[in-house]
């Protein structure tokens, strides 16, 4: 082989060391390019490597002895800590050294790197209170056989700046060992890792900042300062949830602010919890310091009777002109104490406006922005939800930067009764991404990781997670003492000085400022809340309208169903054909499953009239329809694309190849995007974000679909205290849709109850809609229903399992084209005159019943059924029992135990008599604390037992 040699990887150079050895042996024994190169290594002044070995030239790397201070007992080393020889050049060897002392060598000089890489952080002065130190042996030269001799030998490595051993572990101090501790090398993709070292080793993890910066930060952290000694001296024992001893915060948002505005993000969504709210709020957000000092005096109870929420819960927007002229829109969630849950919120409000607004690729112009508190992100599950979506198809939104406030304690627990990990964060390297520890008393290292971080974030399109320690210098409120608990902790933090006479102290030391500028900053701010104080406390307050929808809002509304617009839901009956058959159609290069033949001849079958709709049929039209008139649609659950009960089909999987066919989105030349994604096995986190997205989506239908309707459970969170209360506390509104599969059908306690009342326990105020609809016609109106109406309210859908394909739970094309939802269905085939019972239902044991009357032929009883519970329809329900006399009793027939259900609800509502006229009764099952029995003949007895009981009760 002529010319220059093909440098083999790591894993080929075994080969290398046999060719040299051949050489040094036989020049003539190895080919002419290799004799070349092995001659440049004997005998020029000084060897080049050649570019080619890259990063992968593994850890036996020649290792060539030089004097070094006259002694002769030097050497010089080439390496880059990952055990590859780097481009670069090697002093010429006085005489021949085996390869095995130079790999030897080589070796622990990598060694030592790598591990400065993989636990630099655990020396780092990451802590202001300094509680924590440790010093691994493996950090240590001596562990490695290097000597004080040795510290002055030269060495050649990559990345690492320094040209002797002594220089290159000083460096390596400097970057991974002072004021930032770095966790990445647990990162697979050796480019991302490389791209981290080389942004890191090449600064040695700093930043340098000009003046105009240096004062940026002072003056933000003198507004942090000031702000909450204003608070805690104005208002005494009030719960501010104050950020004293994490005011760094204030400038790492400022800097990160503007840094995207740099990176041309335009908008940025950001959740957090309470620590710091208010100080956000005003130093960030932008709110008035007059309305929060407002909210503090309490003045005007009247104007939040019965509804509102805490003011370091609540959300603001507002817009963010940076310093070179980019304009950032902000908008801060609102959250309640439930910590973390707003995370997957704020990440589904990006992704909707990715989605819709135009913000491009995803995660160049929009952002996440996540504040946490260690315990929690410790602590809750929700975190590893949200981590979990972040690079999944249907919820990634193009990296979050996630900001932890380290206070090292969560409410009066310690790190060590708080979690079995070091680090608050170590959940995070699921994600195979960088965790920055900083201290949070080094604003300028702070800085450092803030643009690394969003550097990080742009560059790679993923998350990143800033830790950045600091102290609570309060309990965890103001009227809390918290050296009962942690004497220790707080002891030291009561000895500490604000962060800000510490950076004013380093900046008096470079020169450039003086204390009498930082006087004047700090005397304007305090000069200006006093005005605001003032202004707060004047009658003449003037406040923000209450209730005022602007924007994509315009136009839809919330209050009572009274006022919702009435409106018809029906389609032409050749327009539904067209669609039905539409979605018949696949490729005609695509594969269809053999079993899904027969499902969709059966749907060709529905479309030509030959059959009747399924559950299926009526659903998939309703998405259909207003995919074509312009609503986007969005459809998130655990089996979404088929239907966990393989009634949907909404996403075909070729059977020779698995590509996907979504059929929805087909339905016409022109129509609006259907999405229908499987999420992960996650009900808190997806639920969450699907709610997220529909705060941004009015005119989108977003569906959840829990697997098994008891699934819901988990998300208890999102649905007390974001679904059914947003609009009371925030005077927010949405139009989620939670699809929950409900019926008793023998499956077991843990699928067949939704929870019905549950639901119904938190109706109040027309919040939200709970509905049980019995036929397709009705789902295919229910969900029309929930677009076309401007009134925008979450819909709870208790959906069937066996109706699916329950032959009588069906429907005629013709009952699509008229109409509406209907709250209450009378029996229409009931002689009025003869009727001695009405049996009130509603869902699957309405055919239990329809079954067993025929049976008997008993003409004398009326089936109706009750399809929306909330808001109760009382004005329909009023009238179909007005047809029939006082003296005929009203029997409530359920599934579930008399203690669920929609028993309690209808109880509370009605008493003894329905409308003070007919008996009102119940048939149920037992009473229990389990919704079901795990037997299926057991459960076919209580059932029999149950509908029995419907035709007698009440006899006696």
């Amino acid at each position: 082989m002529a010319g220059q040699p093909n440098w083999p990887n790591g894993t080929n150079l075994a080969y290398v060391e046999h060719l040299y050895e051949l050489y040094l042996n036989d020049p003539h024994a190895v080919d002419e390019g290799w004799r070349k190169q092995f001659e440049q290594w004997q005998g020029g002044p000084r060897l080049q490597v050649n570019e080619r070995l890259g990063p992968r030239f593994k850890a036996r790397s020649l290792f060539n002895p030089v004097p070094t201070n006259g002694n002769g007992n030097g050497h010089a080393v080439i390496a880059n800590g990952n055990g590859a020889m780097p481009p670069g050049s090697v002093p010429v060897p006085s005489g021949h050294v085996s390869i095995s002392d130079m790999s030897s060598l080589q070796h622990r000089l990598d060694q030592l790197i790598r591990n400065y890489r993989v636990r630099g952080h655990i020396v780092a002065n990451i802590d202001p209170l300094g509680i924590v130190n440790e010093s691994p042996t493996e950090l240590e030269p001596r562990y490695y056989g290097f000597t004080p001799e040795d510290m002055n030998c030269p060495v050649f490595t990559t990345n690492v700046p320094g040209e002797t051993l002594s220089e290159v572990i000083s460096n390596l101090e400097e970057t991974y060992c002072r004021n930032i501790g770095v966790q990445f090398m647990h990162i697979d993709n050796l480019q991302v890792r490389e791209w981290l070292q080389r942004k890191m080793e090449s600064t040695r993890n700093r930043t340098k900042l000009t003046r105009k910066e240096q004062i940026r930060i002072l003056t933000r952290l003198t507004d942090a300062v000031i702000f909450e000694e204003f608070i805690q001296r104005k208002f005494i024992g009030a719960k501010s949830f104050s950020l004293e001893g994490a005011e760094s915060v204030i400038p790492l948002l400022d800097l990160a602010l503007e840094t995207a505005g740099d990176q041309g993000v335009r908008e940025i969504v950001i959740g957090m919890a309470h620590r710091g709210r208010l100080n956000v709020l005003a130093n960030i957000m932008g709110k008035s310091p007059q309305k929060i000092f407002r909210e503090f005096e309490d003045v005007d109870p009247r104007r939040y009777w019965g509804g509102g929420d805490v003011k370091y819960h609540l959300g603001y927007s507002s817009d963010w002109r940076t310093r070179h002229g980019h304009n950032l829109h902000l908008s801060l969630c609102f959250n309640p104490s439930h910590l973390e849950y707003v995370n997957t919120v704020a990440m589904g409000r990006m992704r909707a406006k990715q989605d819709k607004s135009g913000l491009g690729t995803r995660g160049e112009k929009g952002m996440v922005m996540l504040i946490h508190g260690d315990a929690a992100f410790a602590g809750e599950g929700i975190i590893q939800e949200t981590l979990n979506l972040s690079n999944l198809p249907g919820y990634t939104v193009g990296g979050t930067l996630h900001i932890v406030v380290n206070n090292q304690i969560g409410f009066t627990t310690g790190a060590k009764q708080a979690r079995s990990c070091r680090y608050a964060t170590d959940v995070a390297k699921m994600l195979q991404i960088p965790i920055f520890h900083v201290n949070g008393e080094e604003p300028e290292a702070v800085a450092q990781v803030v643009r690394l971080a969003m550097e990080f974030r742009m560059e790679f399109k993923r998350d990143v997670v800033i830790d950045m320690y600091c102290y609570r210098k309060r309990g965890h409120n103001e009227s809390d003492e918290p050296s009962y608990t942690q004497p220790y902790m707080y002891s030291k933090i009561a000895k500490r000085k604000p962060v800000r006479e510490n950076y004013l102290d380093h900046l008096l030391k470079l020169g450039g400022v003086t204390r009498g500028d930082a006087d004047r900053i700090a005397l304007r701010r305090t000069e200006l809340l006093e005005k605001d104080l003032t202004a707060a406390r004047s009658d003449h307050f003037v406040h923000d309208k209450m209730w005022v929808l602007e924007g994509k809002w315009s136009g839809y509304y919330g209050g009572s169903e009274h006022d919702a617009d009435e409106v018809m839901t029906g389609i032409e009956k050749e327009t539904l054909c067209k669609y039905l058959t539409r979605m018949t159609q696949t490729p005609d290069t695509f594969k269809l499953h053999p079993k899904l033949k027969r499902f969709m001849n059966n749907r060709l079958e529905m479309a030509e009239g030959k059959r009747p709709l399924d559950w299926s049929a009526g659903e998939s039209l309703a998405y259909a329809a207003l995919a074509v008139a312009g609503h986007r649609i969005r459809i998130s659950g655990q089996d979404a694309q088929r239907g966990t009960f393989s009634h949907r089909h909404a996403v075909l999987s070729d059977y020779s190849d698995g590509h996907e066919y979504n059929v929805l989105q087909h339905v016409a030349e022109e129509q609006a995007t259907v999405e229908v994604y499987n999420s992960p096995l996650s009900e808190s986190g997806v639920l969450g974000f699907d709610y997220g997205y529909s705060l941004e989506t009015p005119n989108s239908l977003v569906i959840w679909e829990a697997q098994f309707g008891d699934f819901a459970n988990v998300a208890q969170v999102i649905i007390d205290q974001f679904i059914a209360s947003a609009e009371d506390k925030w005077r927010r509104l949405s139009g989620l849709v939670m699809l929950l599969p409900h019926g008793f059908e023998g499956q077991g306690p843990e699928h067949s109850s939704a929870r019905l009342e549950r639901f119904l326990a938190l109706a109040a105020q027309d919040n939200f809609q709970v509905v049980q609809p019995s036929t397709p016609a009705q789902v295919f109106h229910l969900l029309r229903r929930q677009m076309v109406r401007r009134w925008r309210k979450p819909l709870v859908v208790m959906t069937p399992k066996s109706l699916l394909r329950n032959p009588k739970c069906v429907s005629d094309l013709d009952d699509l084209t008229t109409g509406t939802f209907k709250r209450v269905i009378r029996d229409e085939k009931a002689d009025t005159k003869k009727v001695t019972r009405v049996l009130l239902c509603s869902g699957r044991v309405y055919y239990d019943l329809i079954e067993r009357r025929e049976q008997l032929g008993r003409d004398d009883i009326a089936i109706a059924r009750i399809e929306q519970f909330y808001p109760f329809p009382d004005d329909e329900l009023r009238m179909l029992l007005m047809r029939h006399s006082d003296d005929v009793p009203v029997i409530w027939v359920q599934d579930e135990p008399e203690n669920m259900g929609a028993w309690p609800f209808l109880r509370m509502k009605f008493g003894d008599r329905i409308y003070d006229r007919q008996r009102f009764l119940a048939s149920t099952r037992a009473a229990s604390a389990s919704p079901a029995t795990g037997s299926r003949a057991a459960h076919l007895l209580e059932q029999d037992e149950l509908i029995s009981e419907a035709f007698c009760k009440g006899l006696h």
